[in-house]
């Protein structure tokens, strides 16, 4: 399963898949409309002989005319498409260029006008002049629509573009996509009053795992591990009566023949065992964010430096991937994040790598921060974005990493920051940060919507 998903992936991120399937609905909907043709379905046309009669010589003028454009205004397309992968990996980052190539309109445009030329080549190759002429008149008649078509999806592109590349834009579809990965991974809400903190083994025993004999299983290959399927996991170790411990979790670089996980057995494993391992892991080149939310914060926080360092210095943006980042973790502080200890019964039989809420916060402001010393503004809504989250749960432990972060952004302006007015304004607002921390925080989003 895990390689049918990564497949289709892969697939939706491509650039050739969905314009493949439209060229191939364009040839079913050419050699159609030529069948009418052929059996005489055309016969309503002769009723508007000025709008829709042609002869032979004048469909294939048409039809020439009609190809050469559609392939002119497609490659203007690819044009304009490299072009905007080109200024978005150099403005922000090069980590959101598969977001680019999995963009519907994009992977629609260029489907549109390559099928409007193959349809257009197909009903041109139908003309025949002598004795027996031929024009399919209504298949003539749909290439104008089709033409008429290919020109509001070239007006929409356009928009798409220029607004598709502009800040606000990247950085919101970026924490959309994290956000459905959280709600996807993380169903379950926290209820108000609990302290169960990720990993917790609920109050569960561990065995003693220092005498166990762990034999290496070994990568298949290189790369990022994209996706992990625990329940084919939970059903190996069943099956040999082992635990397995992961030894990268989602989202790391593992190397070809290096360790991935490791099983407790009285004997090395076999290779079928091996091969079932790797065949719950998906290992591809690069990251993505349907299993790893920390992905997705990844992206948006090299956003931010970059719009930071010294050459951008671009504030603003700045903000907005703060802003984002906030409502990521808003969602995710009120979530119960999966436990490491997997169980089938009282039987432990997996030891996972899972995410935590103080990980994926450490990820979201931790370099943001490192990077805007004496940028009152940065502080500032770090210090809001921090309060914001701290007043959506009870779990002490989570605001106790709220805390953290409130002390580094102290000690970080006590270092920077030169202006008296500024230094007193973050003390303020430091200062009402502390007292929203240890005050009873408001109810969980999801006792609001219940």
């Amino acid at each position: 399963m895990n390689k049918l998903r990564q497949i289709w992936s892969d697939l939706r991120s491509s650039f050739w898949f969905l314009p493949f399937l439209i060229v191939l609905a364009s040839i079913v909907y050419a050699v159609v409309l030529i069948q009418i043709d052929y059996a005489g379905g055309n016969r309503w046309l002769a009723k508007w002989p000025r709008t829709f009669g042609v002869g032979s010589e004048g469909a294939r003028d048409i039809l020439s005319t009609l190809a050469g454009s559609m392939m002119t205004v497609m490659g203007i397309t690819f044009a304009m498409t490299l072009l905007a992968l080109a200024l978005v990996s150099s403005q922000y980052t090069s980590r959101i260029l598969r977001n680019f190539m999995r963009s519907r309109v994009t992977q629609v445009t260029l489907g549109t006008f390559a099928g409007i030329f193959v349809y257009c080549l197909i009903v041109l190759h139908t003309i025949r002049t002598g004795d027996a002429p031929f024009v399919p008149s209504l298949a003539v008649f749909f290439a104008f629509v089709l033409a008429f078509g290919g020109i509001a999806v070239l007006i929409f592109f356009i928009h798409h573009i220029a607004s598709s590349i502009q800040a606000s834009s990247i950085i919101a579809s970026v924490a959309q996509e994290t956000i459905a990965s959280i709600d996807r991974l993380f169903p379950e809400k926290q209820e108000p009053g609990t302290d169960k903190a990720e990993g917790e083994l609920n109050e569960r025993p561990l065995p003693s795992l220092d005498e166990r004999t762990w034999y290496v299983v070994p990568a298949e290959v290189s790369g990022y591990i994209q996706s992990v399927d625990i329940d084919a996991i939970l059903h190996l170790a069943r099956d040999r009566r082992t635990i397995v411990r992961m030894e990268h979790g989602i989202g790391a670089f593992v190397v070809q023949d290096a360790a991935l996980a490791s099983l407790a057995l009285t004997y090395p494993p076999d290779q079928e065992t091996i091969d079932a391992l790797n065949g719950a892991y998906s290992i591809g080149r690069h990251r993505t964010a349907d299993q790893d939310p920390a992905f997705g914060i990844r992206q948006i926080v090299d956003m931010a430096l970059k719009a930071l360092s010294p050459g951008v210095n671009d504030t603003s943006t700045a903000v907005m991937c703060v802003d984002y980042l906030t409502a990521i973790l808003a969602r995710l502080v009120c979530r119960r994040l999966p436990p490491s200890h997997r169980y089938e019964g009282e039987t432990l039989r997996v030891i996972a790598i899972v995410p935590t809420f103080e990980g994926l916060l450490a990820e979201a402001f931790d370099q943001i921060r490192g990077s805007a010393a004496g940028n009152v503004g940065i502080m500032a809504r770090m210090l809001g974005a921090i309060d914001t989250i701290g007043s959506l749960t009870t779990d002490q432990r989570r605001r106790q990493a709220l805390d953290e972060q409130v002390q580094w952004i102290a000690e970080l302006a006590d270092r920077t920051i030169e202006s008296t007015h500024d230094r007193a304004r973050i003390e303020r607002r430091l200062m009402e940060v502390r007292e929203a921390l240890v005050s009873e925080p408001a109810l969980c989003a999801w006792e609001e919507r219940a």
